[in-house]
Parts: C-alpha cells; sequence; structure tokens
C-alpha cells in the first residue's frame, strides 16, 4: 500500500504539476478513488495562506460595467477509501472523473489550451514515473551496491529443467555466453535479471564449459515460451509455483544447512548448521534446488486435496540428514506456508560493486533501462494460454514483497512497479494517458480534434476494457489463493 500510495501520488503530481504550469485549473486531486464518500480531504487556501500566496483566481463573467469579474478557486486534495489508483480532475478534460463540459471553453480549461501543451500535461505522469524508477535505481546502488557471482567462480555450474536438458544442457554446465554476448552472472539478491541471461531467449547458441571443456549448444528457432520469467520463478512463494516449476535453469546450490530459525519445524527437529540434507521422503536430494521441488510437488497435491483432505497427512515429511559422516532420520511437520525454517549454505560469495554518487546515476539509468527493455520483451507471452494465467492483481503485487520489512527489497519493487505503471499507462487505451496522447497525436499531425462526443464513447470503453482486465487479474489471484489454477 505505501508503495502503491506513493506511485499513483507522484504519478498524479505530474500532471498536477504541467497543469499548473500551462494554468489550467485542477479542481480535484485524490489519492485513491472516492466514489460516494472520502477518507479526508481539504482545499489548499490555508496552504496558500501559510506560504504568503495570494488565493487562485480566474475571470468568469463581466459585470455591468464591462469588467470581468474573478472567482476565487482552488483544488480539493483528499484520500479515497478506493485503493484501485488516483485521479487529477483536470478542468474542460474528458476524463474518468466525467465531468460535464460547458459549451463556452474557458481561457483555464485543458481543452483551451494548445496541443503540445495538452500533451505535456497528459504525459506528466508517465514522465514522472520512469524518472522516478531510474531515481530509485541509482540510489540503491549508490547506497547497497551491485552484488553478483561472477562466472568464474561458478565451478559447479548450473541445474536445468527437463526442457533445458531437451535441447541439450546438462547438470553442471557452465553458462559462459551467447552469440550476443558473454554472460555478467547471476544476480545475488536483485530480483530482475539483467545480466545477459535473457539472450538466451533470442540467442542462436549457448556457449558453455562442460568437464572443463568448451562447447556449444544450439538453440532452435522455436516460440521460448519455456523461459518465461523462468530466472526470477525464485521470487514467487512456495504456494504459487505452478507448472512453470522448476526454472528453465538454477544455480547449484548444497542442501548445507547454513542457518536454523528458532520456533520453526527445523529447529524443533533439533536441525543444525552443518547438517547435510541427503534425502527426503525415501527421495535421494543432491542439491538444495531439489529439496525446494519436493515442497513444490508437495505444495500441488495440497491444491488437489479438498478442504476437508488430508493435509496435514502431506505436510509431514521424513528428513535423512548427515552429520559428522554419520547419518540420521527425523520426521517433521512443515509449517502452513511450507517452510521448514533454515537458511541453506550459499556456494558462491557475491562480489559487490561500490558505486560513487555521481556514477550511480548512468548506472542506474542503465538498469532501469534494461528492465523495461525485459519487462516488454515478457508482454508477448501474455498471448499465449500460460501468460494469460500468469496474471495478477494485487494479491500478486503483494507477493512481490518479503514477509519482513526490507528496504532495499521494499524500493527496487518500487521501483518496478514504477516502470510497470508508466509504461501500462502509456499503452494507447483510452481512458489511459496513452489514449489522449493517441488523440492528440491524432491532432497535431490531422490538424483536426476528435469530437467530444468520440472521446467520450471512447473513454467509456477504455475504461471497461481496464476493469474486464483487473477482474480478470484479480480472479486469478483467487484461483491461485484457493487452489483452482
Amino acid at each position: 500500500m505505501l508503495a502503491i500510495g506513493l506511485l499513483v501520488l507522484l504519478h498524479e503530481g505530474g500532471h498536477f504539476f504541467f497543469a499548473k504550469l500551462f494554468k489550467v485549473r485542477v479542481t480535484r486531486f485524490y489519492l485513491f478513488f472516492n466514489p460516494k464518500f472520502h477518507i479526508a480531504s481539504t482545499y489548499d487556501t490555508w496552504v496558500r495562506k501559510l506560504l504568503g500566496l495570494k488565493p487562485e483566481q480566474v475571470p468568469t463573467k463581466e459585470n455591468e460595467e464591462g469588467k470581468k469579474e474573478k472567482e476565487y478557486v482552488g483544488t480539493e486534495y483528499g484520500i479515497g477509501w478506493l485503493p484501485l489508483g488516483g485521479y487529477c480532475a483536470i478542468s474542460g478534460m474528458i476524463d474518468e472523473t466525467n465531468q460535464k463540459l460547458s459549451e463556452d471553453v474557458k481561457p483555464w480549461e485543458f481543452r483551451s489550451k494548445p496541443a503540445w501543451q495538452r500533451l505535456l500535461i497528459m504525459i506528466g505522469g508517465v514522465l514522472v514515473n520512469f524518472l522516478l524508477a531510474l531515481f530509485i535505481y541509482s540510489m540503491v546502488l549508490f547506497y547497497w551496491g551491485d552484488s553478483y557471482v561472477p562466472m568464474e567462480k561458478m565451478t559447479q555450474g548450473m541445474e536445468f529443467n527437463e526442457q533445458a536438458k531437451a535441447l541439450g544442457f546438462q547438470d553442471g554446465d557452465i553458462l559462459l555466453g551467447t552469440d550476443e554476448g558473454p554472460f555478467k552472472g547471476p544476480k545475488s539478491e536483485l530480483g530482475i535479471d539483467v545480466n545477459g541471461y535473457r539472450q538466451i531467449t533470442n540467442a542462436k547458441y549457448v556457449n558453455i564449459l562442460r568437464n572443463g571443456q568448451p562447447d556449444s549448444i544450439v538453440i532452435p528457432h522455436v516460440q521460448k515460451n519455456f523461459l518465461f520469467l523462468s530466472w526470477e520463478s525464485n521470487e514467487l512463494s512456495l504456494l504459487e509455483m505452478g507448472k512453470n516449476w522448476p526454472p528453465f535453469m538454477r544455480t547449484y546450490v548444497p542442501a548445507v544447512i547454513d542457518s536454523v530459525l528458532a520456533d520453526t519445524p527445523a529447529a524443533q527437529a533439533g536441525l543444525q548448521k552443518g547438517d547435510k540434507i541427503v534425502m527426503v521422503n525415501g527421495k535421494d536430494v543432491a542439491s538444495y534446488n531439489q529439496f525446494t521441488d519436493v515442497i513444490v510437488n508437495i505444495s500441488q497435491e495440497l491444491k488437489e486435496v479438498s478442504t476437508h483432505g488430508d493435509s496435514l497427512a502431506l505436510r509431514q515429511m521424513t528428513l535423512v540428514y548427515e552429520r559428522d559422516n554419520q547419518r540420521d532420520t527425523v520426521s517433521v511437520m512443515l509449517s502452513e506456508q511450507l517452510k521448514l525454517g533454515f537458511a541453506p549454505k550459499l556456494q558462491y560469495e557475491p562480489d559487490t560493486i561500490s558505486y560513487g554518487f555521481f556514477e550511480s546515476f548512468p548506472a542506474g539509468i542503465n538498469y532501469g533501462w534494461n528492465v523495461l527493455v525485459s519487462y516488454v520483451d515478457d508482454l508477448k507471452y501474455l498471448f499465449t494460454a500460460d501468460g494469460a494465467k500468469s496474471l495478477g492483481g494485487f494479491g500478486a503485487i503483494g507477493s512481490l514483497f518479503p514477509d519482513k520489512w526490507d528496504w532495499h527489497r521494499f524500493w527496487l519493487m518500487t521501483a518496478f512497479l514504477s516502470i510497470i505503471l508508466a509504461f501500462m499507462n502509456i499503452l494507447p487505451i483510452p481512458a489511459l494517458d496513452g489514449g489522449h496522447v493517441l488523440f492528440l497525436l491524432y491532432e497535431m499531425i490531422t490538424r483536426r480534434k476528435p469530437s467530444e462526443n468520440f472521446l467520450i464513447k471512447a473513454e467509456y470503453i477504455g475504461f471497461g476494457v481496464l476493469i474486464l482486465l483487473m477482474v480478470v487479474a484479480n480472479l486469478n489471484d483467487i484461483l491461485r489463493w484457493i487452489g483452482v489454477m
């Protein structure tokens, strides 16, 4: 809610800034929607007095002496109760606020301004969101640096799913690069891959190191939707992993316990740091990734049983672990979130690149641009059956954030959502900023304005499409939550 509130506030603030810059009247500025009632509201008259500014005035009509009278006007600022966005009600504009336009065009109205000014007002929100994302990424790199595992450290290579193995990959292969360039290495903390692994989607071949010998794997020119966000799947909750699991490839992580959280099933079972898990429910486990696969299978089985099914029996797990070259067996009950309560020992220590204040800006801009390109590239998968099912609403957004507060993760996800908000809003769909931009570009090219009747109908159609998409996305969240998807 904090991230969305911040992004909506600044997005609408972008429209507000350019509207005020070009002396267009803004009647209302709301964070969240307020059908029927609002949580809080105020007018800006007291703010102007506090800052020593004169009340905003606009000419209204001529008096008996032929002089134009002026009306004191202000902006109503408020917080709505429906957290689906926000709005900036601009006078003389056909938008979702459904305001009625008079026949006489007033000089302070949006429709009275030149097309280039109206264009800047409309792209103001998208511009602010995109610049905000680049600024956040820059500050994250400045404060935390950039961590990744160099490829030369990855002596144990990667683990691959069946689809990858069908292409010729083998567990233990060390990925070097593609015909498009070398890989930098997997991120240790940032959730978005911008280091080259996505190159495999469009690559002709992949260079690898297998058993110390260089080799290449040819990638067929087919639709590679099996790569669909595959290296970001570890960011998903175990309860939400579906048929896209296991990922196309994962860094090898040994099944060795590095730390055990207090008051967790692992602690209650007596597991300790240094214990190596070698078998789960009678199946050999050679890595932490394979241990995770067992958990995912359990989550899928839990979805298939009814609410009256024996879920406790499915959560019961038998572990065989090795300690001081001695094996022991323990029975443990997974938590409702399907967590055991231990952290694995990382095989490779990441390298961290530190950035100075001024160095962080080009690095942040480059990072943000790569995130945008990756996101746009992934949109083509939405037109597949699995892609449509992957749509998510507020539940999916919430799952991006960690269970415990983490400023690093918070700002990364806020920047990512800001890029999504910017891109989605610039799409040429009526009721979105991009729809208004499309009609303005048409006007600037043809020198003709679309009729107000046409704009009103287009606004209704676009708003209906957006509502439908929102319903589908949040319905997917509900279906995933109850285990239908």
